[in-house]
């Protein structure tokens, strides 16, 4: 039972298989131009073997009337031959000479018959062709040939002369022929089609089992199919699709390991501190300094839960966007005068340098946000007696530019490439900032500043620049389509807010 079950089960998915239907589809058509095929074929050869046997009866009309020169016919015996009849009549309708296998009166109710279906010009030779029965078991097509005789212009009676249509069993022979060539043609195509559908497919096959099997912690896997047609095609774009898949994956358990470990350190902090203040009774100083520890930790950890939960919303489309026609100089002044003190406190200078009319079309949080992280980026790495932060905006040729500049200890050139990648750090044994006693001190840093820097810029139709010399300082400069441009109208807002970091 169990054994029918698989046999009907495998059944069913031959019978709803692509490459049974493919092969069902060219059975059909084969079927269909085997059949106009052999049509043809059988009409044609009918066609020129009644054109054969109404030649020869004309013929042997033709022998008779140059024999006889139009006058009295006479018939020399066995001038027909086999399952052929002639019969000679006067203009008075008497028979005059009759030979084959029929008698002269079933002759001439044929004749009638055939002529009452078929009108004949009674001035020249006519033919029909019409079915009689020879004998009781057999019905066979005859060909009559009706020709009239003259004598000195006088209509001296009539020839009838009649053969059967297809002597030989041509076309029977031929309907044989056909029917069994096509069953034999039909069945090899139906054969070469399933294994030719069953190679065609078997790419398809191996991609099936390959998306069955692999998880998501088997990614690497590729199907490495190698030829060129359509499948090949489709296996390539696979294979491609698992890298991307695999590379999302990657990034993913790198998200969530940075994330983990970012929190990791603030908590175990927030820990230590909670426990060595409960451990025993402590001075007024000693508790002050433990609060501003936990309070520097939990602004660091809300910081980054936010950057997160802001990145989350990214990489979900989600985040929405209130494009409006804004001066990006106003959103970079803005944006310097709320991180003043900030930057006072940690000893750095921001200076505005020349900030003309930027005009473009964007959201004036995300803007702010974007140019806020820049500075505090140049806050939290600013070194030196004179620690600046330069920030100018310009517009020109259909562009408009925000600049944020830094005389900061510089960065390498092999780090540019990551520094919008999320969680990266030049320099990983300064991943979290060093906090004095009262828990001030530079912004705490997430890794994620640059990432949102360059989504937001993506999303504006923008792009980010980064140019750095060590020892010298580094600037980042983000370029957008200028308010009124051809770009403009196109491109804000048209980035993959999913993949905010490319």
């Amino acid at each position: 039972m169990g054994r029918l079950k698989r046999s009907g089960s495998s059944l069913g998915v031959l019978v709803h298989s692509i490459r049974f239907r493919l092969v069902l589809w060219f059975a059909a058509i084969l079927t269909l131009v085997l059949t106009v095929f052999s049509f043809f074929v059988y009409f044609s050869e009918a066609r020129d073997i009644n054109s054969d046997v109404v030649g020869r009866l004309q013929q042997r009309i033709a022998a008779l009337e140059t024999l006889h020169g139009f006058g009295p016919v006479t018939v020399p015996d066995n001038y027909i031959q086999q399952d052929e009849f002639l019969l000679v009549i006067d203009a008075n309708g008497d028979v005059v000479t009759s030979q084959g296998t029929l008698t002269a009166s079933d002759v001439l109710q044929i004749v009638t018959r055939g002529l009452q279906a078929h009108p004949q010009q009674a001035s020249s030779p006519s033919s029909f062709v019409t079915t009689t029965g020879v004998n009781p078991q057999t019905r066979i097509n005859y060909q009559f040939l009706i020709a009239p005789l003259f004598h000195d212009g006088d209509l001296t009676g009539f020839v009838i002369l009649g053969s059967p249509q297809d002597p030989g069993n041509r076309l029977h022979d031929l309907i044989f022929i056909l029917l069994v060539g096509s069953l034999v043609t039909l069945a090899i195509a139906l054969g070469g089609g399933l294994w030719l559908a069953d190679r065609a497919m078997r790419p398809v096959r191996t991609i099936t089992q390959a998306a069955r099997e692999i998880g998501d912690s088997d990614l690497s896997r590729r199907l490495n199919i190698k030829s060129r047609d359509e499948l090949g095609e489709l296996a390539q774009t696979f294979d491609g699709m698992l890298a991307r898949l695999e590379a999302a994956f990657e990034r993913q358990r790198q998200f969530v390991a940075d994330a983990s470990h970012e929190l990791r350190t603030p908590l175990t902090i927030v820990n230590l501190e909670t426990t060595r203040a409960l451990a025993a009774h402590r001075s007024a100083s000693e508790y002050q300094r433990a609060l501003g520890a936990i309070h520097s930790e939990n602004d660091y950890m809300i910081r980054l839960v936010n950057d997160l939960l802001a990145l989350a919303r990214m990489d979900a489309g989600k985040a929405a966007l209130d494009l409006k026609p804004l001066d990006l100089s106003d959103v970079a002044l803005d944006a310097a005068e709320h991180l003043d003190g900030l930057a006072s406190r940690n000893g750095v200078r921001i200076e505005t340098g020349e900030l003309p009319e930027a005009p473009i079309r964007g959201d004036r949080q995300y803007l702010r946000q974007m140019i806020g992280n820049l500075i505090e980026n140049g806050i939290k790495y600013a070194t030196g007696d004179d620690r600046c932060i330069r920030i100018e905006t310009g517009s020109a040729d259909g562009r408009s530019w925000v600049r944020v500049s830094d005389n900061g200890p510089g960065i390498a050139a092999e780090h540019l490439p990551h520094l919008f990648d999320r969680f990266y750090r030049v320099d990983p044994a300064r991943g979290r900032d060093e906090q004095d006693g009262s828990g001030e001190g530079r912004p705490a840093g997430s890794g994620l500043g640059l990432s949102i820097v360059q989504w937001i810029a993506r999303v504006h139709g923008g792009a980010v620049q980064v140019s750095s010399v060590v020892g010298q300082g580094t600037t980042f400069e983000v370029g957008f389509p200028a308010e009124g441009s051809a770009e403009s109208s196109a491109t804000p807002g048209s980035a993959d807010p999913a993949h905010p970091h490319g």
